[in-house]
């Protein structure tokens, strides 16, 4: 109704104004477009009063927004109809240059609206209304109207009126906030509904799926369907973009095509007044409509990718929940990073370039009918000139493809040795390898830069092309014009000057968007490949109906391979029933399939033939346990709701109350990554825990006793199998023979094949493989019986204690009243007690000395000089070529030239000349230096990593360090060096287009300066809250990719149990996360253009009217129309926006310098202090004083440990799981320094050597045995030291080599963490390496704990045979693995209980030993 009577109100001022100037042709056609205007425009409205007023229907019509749309194009084409009849008629109407500005703006608003946007389909919004049905509540210090869903603030921009959506007003109170304050996550609204990733995950999903044909089969994916889906998802903000590009390119063209008329106008004193006016007025308006339209241009574009990474974030995540086993073998977990850290954001990237493809051809032609206008055959030179150009992009363009693609590879590469590296730091730091990798990792990154290298100087040599092909250009059309004789004029210069400024955006970005059309092409082949891998069966179990069924498992005629492809199964010919509440146990030499078994019976393992059948709901233990990197209590729950009742009585049954009594914060303590604050035990009981809490119905338990003490270990079978789950189905695995008598069932596994069933009395006498198990344990059952026999008869003990007994009941009693104590002042800590801290980020401003170390970091920053030089001299080389094809012109026909034609290119020719050979020097320094900077960050941010102390690694996931070498490294590699090159080039060349406006008259300064300071103070306004947005949401990402590994690792035991969508909600609100700082960063960035826009406009107005003004004796036309046509492209915004991004990016240097400084551990070697190579000969260890904690902030672990381990001894220590133990051996590697005492080895302070030389000297299995990917030879010897005769003989030693000589030798295949082989045989191979290293002291933590008790027996003998002469540190849950030792050392909450000689403890009947053997022999007994 507005549009009825403001063309109304056109048409009675037309009407009076020609009423009494008189009427002609083209005055009556005006008035008749009035009219019509207004008869259309009410009944347009009337139309919608009608049908809305009382209608529940919520969308625009169809027919309506295709009319809005037409209407758009009408009046872009009305606009360019008008501008040309205005060349050829002396005037037109004023009012209609007004209706068209009008026609143009309502037209460009009915568009956003009808095409993008409040259209709803929720029944209850009304037309117009908030884009989510809101409650309004002043909780806003500023008294903003914040509004909420589900009790969440949502951003104002859902409910922004159009004026706000216009001007980017929605983003003032976050901007208020973040002036005041640091902003954090909680103070950034949620995004709108239809800007959460569920909403665009489900109708992205719903768009793959329909174009795979409705299956929904991953398997037909390709790279077409996907791009397809992805134009679907954002199908309207595409609509709309192209909108705006196409607003925006017409009206960057109406300067050009105006500046020779400006020029002639003031050429020619006899020119009406108000004719300059309408210039100046068509000047402002399309530099407001070309400002406007990119400003939202952009942010769209910022929408479309936020789209894009959220769509494409959720669906790799999902798919890397169904991913079968094989599938993750052939993809790797730093790839799978690379997917999402590098590939997705370059596809989401790819928005910025989407309209170039079409709208750079369009570009080229608008600028080529200049052209013609001003030049005319020339501009056809002009246009063979760019074809050229274009064309030399085809081999460009393979050539940047190919080296992108050996970039992305060897990126891959690196990024799976790293991610493997920090996965088992632990370990490289144990066997003092970690230089070793690092070493490799740096050759892996020689191998990438030189990749990079050819991509930047590639990229260098095209963008000097490029850069100087509009001058080129240039310089080829005015030749020509000179050698046929078109005239040369001033204005037909400065509007071909003008139009060559534009051509140079075109020609600039056509290169870079080859580029990224290659680039993204290359990263959505990657992810596809992804999206296509194979995916478990979901059709491999049959479910069976839970009523009056007996069956809880069965497999019929089973065989199962890890490798389809492999002629020999690994689990063959399987038979087995399994009724409901039956205890079914499963044991078997190592490597026989017991763990295999329990993977087919989830349907983890890949099914060649058979039948699965499974009744009920399933909860599995795994072997290698499975932590979240959350709360204790969260594990526990595992998305199940808190029963205290029963939350209690399982902490109680899995032995936890203790353990967490001890942890400063109970239940509520954070587990470091893979639960590295955890002991082994705890871990496996945690994950206990969460199974009985799940109250399923089939329960599979994977060798959940063999991490824990023995004492433990009963308690747990008493109370979780035989209490709670007695009438459960369960199916466990184990080594311990004495937990087979309670089983209904035994199944004995060999090779694969289930060899006996039945009862342990049936089977006992049936078979050679249950008998050799059960013949190993009663032999070491014997040897204990022998010896508490012997000693029980001696009473030398009676009444008396002995007096190596370091600590009597008196001293514990007083210990025990000192952990209260101790216990409570702990608990005091506040929450930054917690292992695991939130990311670090910087606040405030990114501080100068960031940006120095970056310029100073390569060459000292020799070439800053040059690089500066460089660019002011092109700049002033280029201004000189202008001045010259100006001032060396005539102003019209009529006046000869002053120059000759040749002298006039000869002079031309060679200040660009001059000007291109800037440009390639400028950008071969920068490219230079930045390779040279990116290479100095990457070395010493590496070597910090892998020399810094284990405690950085238990409290930092390493989805962080990730972070750091993948994404912010990827920033110092290419996309800095270039920022910094376009900052260089928009501060100069504003200063230059300043200059040079302020040289025709010096009074323009007055506007200028006052302009610039309102720019500057938006700019500080508003940098405070950009920079901890663009802080937040490099935080944010870390999460994302953490939550990614974690899955990936865990995703048995998260289908197990039913816990998928859980999971993936999860990730849904990691997305959401890191969406919003992304959002709120795009609205504050177009917040400070468009009104930076909007004063650079005014200003250049106010310019104008200034120039036009004054008398034309003061000023040169040829020089006015340069400052006008420079005055074009005058805006502040241009730096600011460098500037800005500049900031941003430079983050990433803040982020990897955070990590250059990270506290290292002692030196490896210490010069003055470096031991004998025979050290240590005898390996006598004294331990005094010892106290040790894992933090400053954590409480102690170790508390005044005191003891000696004479030389050549067998040292034996046990002691409830988290009392201790493996922190000691941890003291001994001094991978944790002492609070105080000192461990000292042959007399040598273990802390006054380097940590090489001691950690090598030494050799220890771990409680965790890592294997890493490459080649079993690789594993053993990873240092290449020994030959290959010396491998086979440990191998033979271990009980592997008949395995290994079946498999492939020594080159037999690893897949990441050791997936392969089982847990007892990474734990033999762990074995291997300590024999070939041969060394003095020996450490095993719990090292046979995944062996059963044959092949236990075996190794503890050949340990004896080939370290008789050293150390052997044994920690060991099993009671028969420490008997045969000299001494036993107790340890209890940090504390030693008891250190003497297995015989004298049992001996003292009171001692906690023998309560423990005897309790050992009496469960073995029963």
């Amino acid at each position: 109704m507005g549009l009825t009577f403001c063309d109304l109100l056109l048409s009675m001022l037309n009407y009076l104004y020609e009423y009494r100037h008189g009427w002609s042709n083209q005055k009556i056609v005006a008035q008749l477009d009035f009219a019509f205007r207004t008869f259309t425009w009410f009944v347009i409205s009337a139309y919608l009063h009608i049908q809305f007023s009382h209608s529940s229907e919520r969308k625009f019509p169809i027919l309506l927004r295709v009319w809005w749309v037409f209407y758009f194009l009408m009046s872009c084409s009305n606009i360019a109809i008008h501008l040309g009849l205005y060349w050829k008629h002396s005037s037109l109407p004023f009012l209609l240059w007004v209706s068209d500005a009008e026609s143009f703006i309502i037209g460009l608003f009915f568009c956003y609206v009808g095409l993008f946007g409040k259209r709803q389909e929720d029944k209850d919004f009304n037309l117009l209304d908030p884009l989510l049905k809101v409650n309004f509540n002043q909780n806003s210090g500023d008294g903003e109207q914040v509004s909420s869903v589900n009790g969440e603030s949502v951003t104002s921009y859902a409910n922004a009126n159009l004026f706000s959506i216009f001007t980017f007003t929605w983003m003032d109170p976050l901007l208020a906030l973040g002036y005041k304050k640091t902003l954090d996550l909680d103070d950034l609204p949620q995004l709108a509904n239809c800007d959460r990733a569920n909403v665009i995950l489900t109708y992205f999903k719903n768009k793959l799926e329909s174009n795979g044909n409705g299956n929904g089969s991953s398997g037909q994916v390709s790279t077409l369907k996907l791009v397809k889906a992805l134009i679907l998802t954002t199908w309207k903000e595409i609509l709309c973009t192209a909108l705006f590009s196409i607003a925006r390119t017409m009206a960057a063209y109406v300067g050009p095509y105006l500046i020779d008329a400006f020029v002639q106008y003031l050429n020619n004193p006899n020119q009406l007044k108000y004719k300059g006016y309408e210039l100046v007025f068509v000047f402002f308006l399309s530099k407001l409509i070309m400002n406007l339209s990119e400003r939202h241009l952009f942010f769209q574009l910022r929408k479309m990718a936020i789209k894009v990474r959220a769509a494409l974030l959720s669906i790799i995540y999902k798919k890397g929940l169904k991913l079968s086993s094989q599938s993750k073998q052939g993809h790797t977990s730093g790839e799978n990073i690379n997917l999402l850290s590098v590939d997705v954001e370059r596809i989401s990237f790819f928005s910025w370039y989407l309209h170039d493809i079409w709208m750079v051809p369009s570009q080229i032609v608008l600028a080529l009918l200049i052209l013609y206008k001003s030049l005319g055959l020339a501009s056809l030179v002009a246009f063979v000139a760019t074809t050229i150009l274009m064309l030399a992009n085809i081999p460009l363009g393979k050539l940047q493809k190919k080296f992108q693609g050996e970039l992305m590879d060897s990126k891959d590469r690196r990024m799976k040795v790293t991610s493997e590296a920090l996965r088992n730091m632990r370990i490289l730091k144990l066997q003092g390898w970690e230089m070793k990798f690092l070493a490799k990792i740096i050759e892996l990154r020689n191998l990438e830069t030189r990749w990079l290298k050819k991509l930047l100087y590639s990229s260098a040599m095209i963008s000097f092309v490029y850069l100087s092909a509009p001058m080129y250009v240039s310089l080829v059309t005015f030749g020509f014009c000179m050698f046929v004789g078109i005239p040369l004029e001033s204005g037909k210069i400065l509007s071909a000057l003008a139009t060559f400024i534009l051509l140079k955006g075109p020609i600039y970005n056509l290169p870079d968007t080859i580029s990224m059309v290659v680039q993204t092409k290359i990263s959505l082949d990657r992810i596809i490949s992804f999206l296509c891998l194979n995916e478990l069966d979901p059709n491999a179990v049959q479910k069976l109906p839970r009523d009056g069924v007996e069956v809880a498992v069965q497999i019929v005629k089973g065989n199962f391979s890890w490798d389809l492809h492999s002629p020999n199964f690994t689990l063959k010919d399987l038979n087995f029933r399994v009724s409901h509440g039956m205890r079914v146990a499963v044991c078997g030499a190592i490597g026989s399939g017991k763990s295999s078994l329990l993977s087919c019976i989830l349907g983890e393992m890949p099914k060649v033939s058979g039948a699965i059948k499974l009744n009920g709901t399933t909860a599995y233990v795994a072997q290698s346990p499975w932590i979240q990197s959350v709360k204790i209590v969260d594990n526990i729950l595992f998305g199940k709701d808190m029963d205290k009742e029963r939350y209690d009585m399982i902490l109680e049954a899995c032995s936890l109350k203790r353990d967490l009594e001890l942890f400063a914060f109970g239940d509520q303590t954070i587990i470091g990554e893979r639960g590295l604050n955890l002991s082994g035990g705890q871990k496996q009981r945690i994950q206990l825990a969460r199974a009985l809490y799940h109250d399923a119905d089939v329960y599979l338990l994977d060798d959940p006793f063999s991490a824990v003490d023995a004492h433990t270990g009963a308690h747990l079978f008493k109370e979780c199998l035989l209490r709670i789950l007695g009438s459960k189905t369960v199916i466990y695995v184990t080594h311990q023979v004495e937990f087979l008598r309670f089983a209904d069932l035994i199944m004995v596994m060999s090779d694969g094949k289930i060899t006996q069933v039945g009862k342990y009395e049936e089977i006992l006498s049936s078979g050679t493989d249950f008998m050799e198990l059960v013949g190993a344990h009663k032999k070491a059952l014997a040897n204990l019986n022998f010896i508490e026999h012997v000693d029980g008869s001696d009473n030398l003990s009676s009444g008396e204690e002995d007096g190596n007994m370091l600590h009597n009941e008196k001293s514990t009693k007083e210990d025990e009243e000192k952990e209260p104590k101790n216990c409570k002042t702990e608990k005091l800590v506040g929450l930054e007690g917690q292992l695991i801290q939130e990311e670090n980020r910087e606040k405030g401003e990114v501080n100068i000395s960031v940006y120095w170390k970056y310029i100073m970091a390569a060459y000292k920053g020799a070439f800053v000089p040059f690089i500066l030089l460089a660019q002011i001299l092109c700049q002033l080389l280029v201004i000189a070529s202008n001045y010259w094809m100006v001032l060396a012109t005539p102003i019209s026909k009529d006046v000869k030239p002053p120059v000759r034609g040749s002298t006039l290119i000869f002079v031309y020719f060679s200040l660009i000349l001059g000007s291109s050979l800037c440009v390639l020097t400028r950008s071969m320094l920068i490219v230079t230096a930045g390779y040279k900077t990116a290479t100095l960050f990457f070395n010493k941010m590496h070597l910090c990593i892998f020399r810094a102390p284990l405690s950085f690694f238990d409290s930092t996931p390493s989805g962080r360090i990730l972070n750091r070498v993948s994404i912010d490294q990827s920033a110092v590699d290419t996309s800095i060096p270039h920022q910094i090159e376009e900052f260089l080039i928009s501060i100069i060349l504003f200063i230059g287009t300043a200059a040079v406006v302020s040289q025709v008259a010096w009074q323009m300064l007055i506007v200028f300066i006052p302009m610039m300071m309102a720019c500057i103070w938006f700019q500080h306004y508003y940098k405070s809250t950009a920079r901890e947005l663009s802080r937040l949401a490099e935080v944010c990402r870390a999460p994302i990719i953490q939550h990614f590994s974690e899955s990936s690792l865990g995703s048995t035991t998260i289908r197990c149990f039913d816990q998928v969508q859980r999971f993936m909600d999860t990730n849904l609100k990691l997305v959401d996360g890191f969406s919003r700082p992304k959002f709120y960063f795009s609205g504050a960035m177009e917040w400070l253009c468009f009104r930076m826009d909007m004063l650079a406009s005014i200003t250049y107005a106010i310019s104008l009217v200034f120039l036009i003004s004054m008398p034309n004796e003061i000023l040169s036309p040829g020089g006015v129309g340069l400052a006008v046509t420079y005055g074009l492209s005058f805006n502040l915004q241009g730096v600011v926006w460098d500037l800005n991004r500049l900031e941003n990016w430079i983050i990433s240097v803040e982020r990897i310098l955070q990590y250059a400084c990270i506290p290292s551990e002692p030196p490896m070697l210490v010069e003055g202090n470096r031991p004998d190579r025979e050290w240590p000969s005898k390996g006598k260890v004294d331990i005094v004083g010892l106290q040790v904690r894992y933090a400053p902030h954590l409480p102690l672990i170790l508390r005044d440990i005191t003891c000696t381990f004479p030389g050549g001894m067998k040292i034996g220590i046990v002691g409830r799981t988290g009392s201790g133990k493996s922190t000691l051996v941890q003291a001994l590697f001094r991978m944790l320094e002492p609070v105080v005492g000192k461990i000292t080895i042959d007399g040598i302070n273990i802390s006054s050597i380097g940590l090489h030389d001691l950690r090598s000297r030494l050799s220890i299995i771990p409680q965790d045995p890592a294997m890493f990917e490459g080649t079993l030879r690789s594993n053993l010897d990873p240092l290449e030291e020994y030959t290959d005769e010396h491998i086979w003989e440990v191998l033979d030693r271990c009980q592997l080599g008949d395995k290994v000589r079946k498999e492939g030798k020594l080159d037999s295949l690893v897949t990441e963490n050791g997936e392969n082989w089982s847990m007892g045989q990474r734990q033999l191979i762990c074995l291997g390496r300590v024999l070939l290293k041969k060394s003095k002291v020996l450490v095993l933590d719990e090292a046979t704990a995944s062996m059963d008790t044959a092949t236990d027996y075996l190794i503890q003998q050949t340990l004896r045979q080939h370290f008789s002469g050293s150390i052997v540190i044994t920690i060991a849950h099993r009671i028969t693995s420490i008997l045969d030792i000299d001494m036993v050392l107790l340890l209890d909450n940090g504390l030693i209980l008891e250190y003497d000689s297995p015989a004298k403890l049992l001996e003292i009947k009171s001692s906690s030993f023998a309560k423990l053997v005897r309790e050992y022999t009496r469960r073995c007994s029963s």
